[in-house]
């Protein structure tokens, strides 16, 4: 692909954000501050060596000798609807750097496909709408967390869609490089891709979602299969949308991309598409209770990880539910011969840790300072405090910087509590490691996440176990009081 872009200015851009509408708190421009917000060269410099989407496509313009033309570069956590002010603030001025961009070939988005603003449930649509009316005749490729919320609206003319393959998360680099690859066949003339999608009604437990284990390995199987054998299929994307978006029309959603053949693009889609509702009564996830799950790993050898899906930052929750502190001290595993880990976010008592200092043992009210729920109260000794910084090093976002805030890490016992500011990520191992809890002594630990933790904790369990866990981001879907998706939907409704 050497010097096929020489003289091709290419536009970089990245708007993401996974919304839960059951989160309790809108996010604002601060929150995609707290995570990151680069504009212009720093979106070229900022990513350091990290595995994700820019990254990847800015590999392969400097490969082919285009020049990246940056916008700007912005990632929240999970959490709530952004706030319109929000949503017009960072889409406002993507959209001036690009009027200012000057003469451009084509244009790169790193999305996520499941922002939500408090006025508009489709935000992706309504970034892709925008941008194409200001840039009517040029290509624009967009990248997709397997999680996205796939609307029509988001087909708009001459935009290019490609999803992640892998959950966990380990391709967003390689999403990346494909994005742009298909950006340099379009412009050097040897393809010319059209969409075509198709949804069905039926929601799917992360938990049962992984690309590496279960039923959705088949469809992706048949989805590389299509890519491989029929006739002008460039790309087969699949997307078991996240659940926690109660939104009209969500569901299960193939996206197609086809080499100028819109029926071929949409008689694939179909397919998959079909495929997935066929198999919809296997998405039943396997989650263990809590009190289980907790015995489970105070007696049995080797290291037992929990993944509380229902209080993931990853998927939107706060972070900051105590249920399972509770049940590991009714339980009594700070009495018990071997550690736990844990974690939560609560700002206030992080606050209070400092004050006290290291090696101070202080009673403290914990959890819920976002949530509804009651707190709970632990005598702790405050081992060490931090800023909350650290870079990932496990598979997916490997290189990534990661900030969770002011943290305290404190003893109860035989617990050890990461006790932190912000939401933060808990894919990775250095929500304990960068803190000095290493994980080849503890029994139990937890980490908020469904799925994508597996990854990086597989290494060190004996056992991985899904816990029952309440929250904004529960992954028994029968938990959530879902309102305005459209019904029947599977598998809240037997069709």
């Amino acid at each position: 692909m050497t010097g096929i872009g020489a003289g091709k200015r290419i536009a970089v851009g990245c708007f993401m954000q996974e919304t839960n509408t059951f989160s309790p708190t809108p996010t604002t421009v601060a929150d995609f501050e707290a995570h990151y917000l680069r504009r212009g060269t720093d979106v070229l410099t900022g990513y350091g060596t990290a595995r994700v989407e820019v990254p990847g496509f800015l590999s392969v313009l400097t490969a082919a000798g285009a020049t990246p033309v940056p916008l700007l570069a912005t990632h929240a956590a999970s959490s709530g609807a952004l706030t319109r002010d929000a949503f017009e603030d960072i889409l406002g001025e993507l959209l001036q750097r690009l009027k200012d961009a000057g003469p451009l070939d084509g244009i790169l988005l790193a999305l996520h496909g499941s922002m939500a603003v408090e006025d508009n449930g489709d935000a992706e649509g309504e970034i892709l709408e925008r941008v194409r009316a200001a840039h009517p005749d040029l290509p624009i490729g967009v990248s997709l967390d397997l999680h996205g919320h796939i609307t029509p609206r988001m087909l708009q003319p001459g935009v290019f869609l490609i999803g992640y393959r892998e959950y966990p998360h380990i391709d967003m680099y390689e999403t990346g490089v494909r994005v742009a690859e298909l950006m340099m066949d379009v412009l050097a003339g040897r393809s010319r891709p059209v969409m075509a999608l198709a949804k069905r009604p039926v929601l799917m437990s992360p938990v049962r979602c992984r690309s590496d284990d279960g039923p959705l390995t088949t469809i992706i199987a048949e989805a590389r299969r299509v890519e491989k054998s029929e006739t002008g299929i460039l790309h087969a994307s699949l997307f078991p949308v996240q659940p926690w978006l109660d939104v009209p029309d969500i569901g299960f959603a193939a996206l197609v991309c086809a080499d100028g053949d819109a029926a071929a693009a949409q008689t694939a889609a179909d397919h998959l598409a079909d495929l997935a509702w066929a198999a919809r009564g296997d998405f039943e996830p396997d989650l263990t209770p809590i009190d289980e799950a907790i015995r489970i790993g105070l007696t049995s050898p080797g290291l037992t990880v929990v993944g509380d899906g229902g209080d993931a930052p990853t998927s939107g929750a706060p972070a900051d539910d105590a249920t399972i502190l509770k049940r590991l001290l009714a339980l009594g595993a700070d009495k018990a011969d071997r550690m736990t880990y844990v974690t939560l976010r609560d700002a206030p008592a992080v606050a209070k840790a400092f004050a006290a200092g290291p090696g101070a043992t202080l009673t403290l009210s914990v959890g819920h300072s976002l949530s509804a729920g009651e707190p709970v109260t632990i005598t702790g000794i405050v081992r060490s405090l931090s800023d909350g910084t650290y870079v990932m090093r496990d598979a997916g976002a490997a290189g990534l910087e990661t900030h969770q805030g002011p943290t305290a890490v404190i003893h109860i016992g035989a617990i050890r509590l990461v006790l932190r500011s912000l939401a933060g990520f808990e894919w990775d191992t250095g929500v304990y490691t960068a803190f000095g809890l290493d994980l080849r002594y503890p029994a139990l630990a937890f980490a908020k996440s469904p799925s994508h933790f597996r990854v990086s904790y597989a290494p060190f369990a004996a056992r991985i176990l899904a816990g029952d866990t309440p929250g904004a981001s529960a992954c028994n879907l029968r938990r959530l009081k879902l309102v305005n998706v459209t019904r029947p939907i599977y598998p809240l409704d037997d069709i």
